[in-house]
């Protein structure tokens, strides 16, 4: 009976890793629909990003309901339970991936007929790329409950918040060398930051496997190198990407 219930439990626990795993799939589908979308100004594309977000909202909730179950059935302890309370950290973070995607191809509606500077689209399509590495790589870490591969990932948020910050001022140089770049330049302005975050949310899913294995968190101070929340825009009292979808603890 006991080998039984603990194959049981097995299953439930194998489940729920798909589970986190495939929304993770769904989720860097998303980012390079959005990122692609910006860049060839496919507004049937940045819809498919935005009516997808729903998908990937139930993802979530289905994850979180599976979880809940396998707690009242299974009562885990130790690693059992870190494993199921890391999947629904995970989870979490990864909605707010699927959300921030969302926010560009939404973005990318407003730019569709409107001035663009191609550079500034290829910056971010590079800042994008790291992102999704990041991502990529803290997926991996979790299916292979791998610490080494998670703590590569966490320090490379470094690379993805440079890139932010070297954005962020490049786009207010436009800004201020000629006024008929500001809003196409806002509105990257918060698609970089919308990025910068799926970077953070990857960052707390290597802490959260580094939690599973090891049952502590990551002995050392977080890398971050974003300087852009200190950072306003000439002439406005506005930081940007400050009004883009807050949540508690984003």
């Amino acid at each position: 009976m006991v080998e039984h219930t603990t194959r049981a439990f097995d299953s439930d626990l194998q489940e729920l890793a798909k589970k986190i795993l495939y929304m993770g799939r769904s989720d860097d589908e998303q980012i390079a629909n959005a990122i692609e979308a910006l860049l060839k100004r496919d507004a049937a594309l940045a819809r498919s990003v935005i009516a997808a977000d729903d998908l990937i909202d139930a993802q979530q909730r289905d994850i979180e309901e599976n979880a809940i179950a396998t707690i009242a059935r299974r009562q885990p302890m130790a690693v059992d339970l870190r494993e199921i309370v890391g999947a629904l950290r995970i989870s979490n973070d990864l909605e707010r991936v699927g959300d921030l995607a969302e926010n560009i191809a939404k973005r990318m509606l407003l730019l569709m007929e409107g001035f663009r500077i191609e550079e500034v689209t290829l910056q971010l399509q590079r800042m994008a790329r790291l992102a999704r590495d990041q991502l990529q790589q803290v997926l991996q870490s979790y299916e292979h409950r791998n610490v080494a591969v998670a703590l590569e990932a966490w320090h490379k948020d470094q690379e993805v918040d440079a890139l932010n910050n070297s954005m962020f001022r490049e786009l207010l140089t436009y800004m201020m060398e000629d006024p008929r770049n500001i809003t196409f330049c806002t509105h990257m302005l918060f698609c970089a930051k919308n990025i910068e975050r799926i970077g953070d949310h990857a960052t707390n899913i290597a802490e959260t496997v580094y939690y599973i294995v090891e049952g502590r968190a990551i002995p050392e101070e977080r890398p971050k190198a974003d300087l852009t929340s200190k950072e306003r825009m000439p002439g406005s009292s506005v930081t940007p990407g400050l009004h883009e979808k807050p949540r508690p603890g984003q």
